[in-house]
């Protein structure tokens, strides 16, 4: 997917483009390509995005460690405002108290909307942090060995040395 030049999305019917795909994005690993659609309208002084996508995964489960198959399913919509100082980089003092207007995404009216990058975002954030196989997953099986080891050889003359100070 093509970056998208923002004042051309006037020019388009309703100033409205909508994209199809079915491709693989470069940094997330899916097993199947991501499909669906994503639809940017120019609203003036902002951009409405709202997509529809999916594609299956392949997660690791953090109690047993199995891998397994995960569907990502995702129809998110955005607001992203149209600001000329959205090109300057401030640096902000760490200390600085932020405003909610600064936790807002901003693009330059002249500048390039990227479909490809705000889906690969939104698809990241569906991944879900607590990944387990199955809801009741037992975890690793650990032998009984393990669990009852007796006294490790190394420790013995520590042990001998306790019996001694009784």
């Amino acid at each position: 997917m093509e970056a998208i030049h923002i004042p051309r999305l006037i020019q388009c019917p309703e100033q409205t483009k909508t994209i199809e795909f079915k491709t693989f994005l470069k940094d997330l690993q899916t097993l199947t390509p991501v499909q669906g659609w994503i639809k940017i309208t120019h609203q003036g002084n902002f951009l409405e995005i709202s997509a529809k996508a999916e594609t299956i995964v392949t997660l690791t489960c953090h109690r047993c460690l199995q891998q397994f198959n995960h569907r990502l399913a995702i129809a998110p919509s955005e607001m992203i405002w149209l600001d000329e100082t959205a090109d300057q980089l401030d640096e902000l003092p760490l200390d600085k108290d932020l405003s909610m207007d600064d936790l807002v995404e901003t693009l330059s009216p002249n500048g390039y909307f990227d479909p490809e990058t705000w889906l690969y975002e939104q698809l990241s954030l569906e991944i879900p942090q607590r990944q387990l196989c199955e809801q009741d997953c037992p975890g690793i099986e650990v032998a009984d060995e393990i669990k009852n080891p007796g006294i490790d050889s190394r420790w013995a003359a520590l042990q001998s040395l306790k019996g001694h100070l009784n």
